[in-house]
């Protein structure tokens, strides 16, 4: 039998977020569980299950994307702990944070590394990450 969109997502979430990105959909669950369904179906099951790519390719992308964006430290935390799962190393996604500096300046750049230091911190205390 076919793997669902659902299921197919379910799958790359796990294998690119760990616990992180199951973590954020149960978060929805009381408020908006179409919101859930959708992040994993969309994002993972199409987008992330897409062979171009590879998971470190997406998470620089996606890094990159959310940085530029602004107030995203939630997703922050969240895809800095993708990248380092799918073996990014700190360096890489300080450097890639960095990268951004040019095209949206200071600000945005600082509160990235900073949402950074906690998420390396994070791991090296074994504390989970906060979700807000």
């Amino acid at each position: 039998m076919a793997e669902s969109r659902f299921e197919r997502g379910s799958r790359i979430l796990a294998s690119i977020d760990g616990e992180g990105g199951q973590a954020v959909v149960e978060s929805l669950q009381d408020i908006a569980p179409d919101l859930g369904k959708w992040i994993v179906e969309f994002a993972f099951g199409d987008v992330y299950a897409d062979p171009t790519l590879d998971a470190r390719q997406r998470e620089l992308v996606t890094l990159g994307s959310l940085v530029t964006q602004g107030d995203t430290a939630p997703q922050l935390r969240v895809h800095i702990g993708a990248a380092l799962h799918v073996g990014l190393t700190r360096s890489e996604v300080v450097q890639a944070i960095l990268q951004t500096a040019p095209y949206v300046g200071f600000p945005r750049v600082i509160n990235a590394v900073n949402v950074a230091r906690e998420v390396f911190r994070n791991q090296e205390t074994g504390d989970a990450p906060t979700q807000s």
